[in-house]
């Protein structure tokens, strides 16, 4: 894999079968109502499947299918070891098929399969094994009584767990959620982004290959407004996780409200700071990794590095760097090894990205891209872009661009980054640049996010939660901490002669 050409990616590409219909009870079923929708590749405007359209009727029978499969025990009521078993065998099942996965998710939404086949999906197959060697690990509790009482504390699964996963990482996204899920014991039902639905569905199948039961792992692709909403309000699922915007956040917020109380895990927007300090000793690594935290999937990143916040006497300095490292990213065929970014994920999402670098040409100063590209001729492509001098209060430093759109702001007081990077609604990530390790925990213990990086850019591993405060929601994917979401602590309290 390593030595794929673009044309070796292309001849993989033309021999996959693209999964279309709905995994419901462990068949690939239509939509009840016939309808389909169409899965693009923004690279090249080809239309790759008509995947079925998923509505509320079809919402009713995986959530009736996973509520079977948890009451009836077959998989909630499995041997802990048991279950790490079938997920450990789902893992090497990923890595079995890890060029078809990543083709999937390339074709699907423009990432670079170079990073999908590096990243991607090796970090899902890595996802579903950690959880998997976790579930015989996470031990109850029994609690301080006095004599003759005797209480158990144990985690147990919720039952039926909707999934709502975003366009930007379909494999991993699907992953982060399902695998925790899972590994508790619950039932899953998961609706991919409508952008992006091939590779929940491949990996449906997969996880019916690796012995996960009939009716457990449920995938509905479908349109947020439709799909998306039937699970927010259903009755009959016990716990919504998602990931996406803010605005969508809420909604299922109030869905819950409006239904069964059921609790909602969102992980939503970000803006995330990247603080670069004067006192940093190696500028250079500052600026590859500046470039990386904006760039990286087209800026297509919840927790992207995109608002840059650089002291006064080294920005000049900086930005050359930057500039430089910008016009080496230029994006290309998803497809070719030799790219450094892909596609933006639709014409809708591109178009956005320009209406606010079109507005920046009036309120900063445009110093890298700022235009779109096209690639043979067609495709949703955006030039890496830096504006400088943004003010703080400009939509390029407050909103949520979601592409490949940076945004440098000098400052000249440690107060005065700190006091910046905070203003904002988001708080998922930020990074902070420093040699001085006071200064670097000073800062990191003053900033209002869920995740600090020093002397890198968005930092995360399995073992590390990941989430987000302020309208960036609450909750976290990843590490043990992520059980906690799909499980409930429930009290057996025995009375016993002594």
């Amino acid at each position: 894999m390593a030595n794929h050409t673009r044309e070796d990616w292309k001849a993989r590409a033309a021999q996959i079968t693209f999964r279309r219909q709905a995994f419901i009870d462990g068949k690939f079923v239509d939509a009840l109502s016939g309808e389909t929708f169409d899965s693009i590749n923004p690279a090249t405007g080809e239309v790759l499947a008509k995947v079925a359209a998923c509505g509320a009727a079809d919402i009713d029978r995986a959530v009736a299918a996973g509520r079977r499969a948890f009451e009836d025990g077959r998989w909630s009521r499995m041997a802990p070891g048991d279950r790490k078993a079938v997920l450990l065998r789902l893992a090497e099942l990923i890595r079995a098929n890890l060029e078809e996965m990543a083709l999937l998710d390339s074709l699907d939404m423009g990432k670079l399969v170079t990073d999908a086949a590096t990243i991607d999906a090796p970090g899902s197959a890595h996802f579903f094994q950690w959880y998997a060697e976790a579930i015989d690990k996470v031990y109850d509790e029994v609690a301080p009584t006095a004599r003759g009482d005797l209480a158990l504390v144990r985690r147990v699964p919720l039952g039926v767990v909707g999934a709502v996963v975003p366009w930007n990482f379909p494999l991993d996204m699907a992953t982060w959620k399902s695998s925790a899920a899972l590994a508790a014991g619950n039932s899953v039902v998961l609706k991919p982004a409508e952008q992006s639905p091939l590779s929940a569905l491949r990996l449906a199948e997969l996880a019916a290959e690796a012995g996960i039961p009939d009716g457990v792992f449920n995938v509905v692709p479908g349109y947020g407004a439709t799909a998306g909403k039937a699970l927010g309000l259903h009755m009959d699922v016990d716990c919504l996780a998602f990931t996406g915007s803010t605005e969508v956040g809420k909604m299922f917020m109030q869905y819950s409200g409006q239904s069964n109380l059921k609790q909602v895990w969102p992980e939503t927007g970000g803006k995330s700071p990247n603080i670069i300090f004067a006192d940093c000793g190696d500028l250079d690594a500052a600026a590859d990794m500046a470039a990386f935290g904006i760039f990286f999937n087209q800026g297509e990143v919840c927790s992207a590095n995109s608002r840059l916040y650089v002291e006064r006497s080294i920005k000049d300095a900086l930005v050359e760097k930057l500039i430089a490292r910008a016009k080496a990213a230029q994006p290309g065929d998803p497809l070719d090894p030799a790219s450094r970014m892909g596609a933006i994920v639709d014409e809708k999402q591109t178009q956005g990205i320009l209406r606010f670098i079109e507005a920046g040409k009036a309120s900063a100063n445009l110093v890298a891209g700022g235009e779109r590209v096209h690639v043979e001729g067609k495709g949703c492509f955006v030039a890496p872009t830096i504006f400088e001098d943004v003010r703080p209060d400009d939509p390029l430093a407050r909103d949520e661009i979601f592409g490949p759109v940076l945004s440098v702001i000098a400052f000249d007081t440690e107060e005065e980054a700190i006091r910046m990077a905070n203003d904002s609604i988001y708080g998922l990530a930020a990074s902070v640049w420093t040699d001085n390790l006071s200064r670097a925990l000073r800062v990191s213990e003053q900033l209002h996010v869920g995740t600090v990086s020093v002397n890198t850019v968005d930092a995360l591993s399995a073992q590390t939660p990941f989430g987000g405060m302020k309208q960036s929601g609450f909750g976290r994917d990843l590490s043990l901490h992520s059980l906690e979401k799909y499980t409930a602590l429930k009290t057996t309290w025995i009375k016993y002669k002594i």
